[in-house]
């Protein structure tokens, strides 16, 4: 694996710069640094964002699917419940109660797709990271609209 050399003159973005050098360099220079700088830090906030979307998302989707199986589970109880009321009251025989030992069983599935699906939820928590670190972004390079004038 081999290093990347750099120009003897150039400094990492984000170094503190020696006075000497600042006043020692061109406005141009200056400028050339600065830009690149904020170039590395926006590349640098854009991939912390990606990186959080994607790990969000898989929880969000995991809780989704959790959600649809609850749904579905929830469908099934209604389903059987329907069968297992209308051949009791025809029938009142076994055969009611099996269909309705099987609602029952749904109504547990459900009910434990969609406690954990509604934990997975509670899990997704945004993007914290970047959201943090963009705060940490010194004013100076925030826009004040106060100081702006037309």
């Amino acid at each position: 694996m081999t290093v990347p050399t750099q120009d003897p003159g150039y400094q990492t973005p984000g170094a503190p710069h020696e006075a000497d050098e600042v006043r020692g360099s061109s406005i141009g220079q200056l400028m050339s640094q600065v830009t690149g700088d904020l170039s590395t830090l926006m590349r640098q906030e854009v991939e912390l964002a990606k990186a959080e979307i994607r790990q969000e998302g898989k929880k969000a989707g995991k809780a989704a699917g959790l959600y649809g199986g609850a749904g579905f589970g929830g469908y099934m109880v209604a389903l059987f419940v329907s069968v297992a009321v209308w051949q009791f009251l025809d029938n009142v025989m076994d055969s009611g109660l099996a269909a309705l030992i099987v609602a029952v069983v749904w109504a547990v599935i459900a009910a434990v797709l969609y406690s954990k699906a509604k934990k997975n939820a509670e899990q997704i928590r945004g993007l914290k990271q970047t959201n943090d670190s963009v705060q940490r972004i010194p004013d100076a390079l925030k826009p004040n609209p106060e100081g702006v004038t037309r």
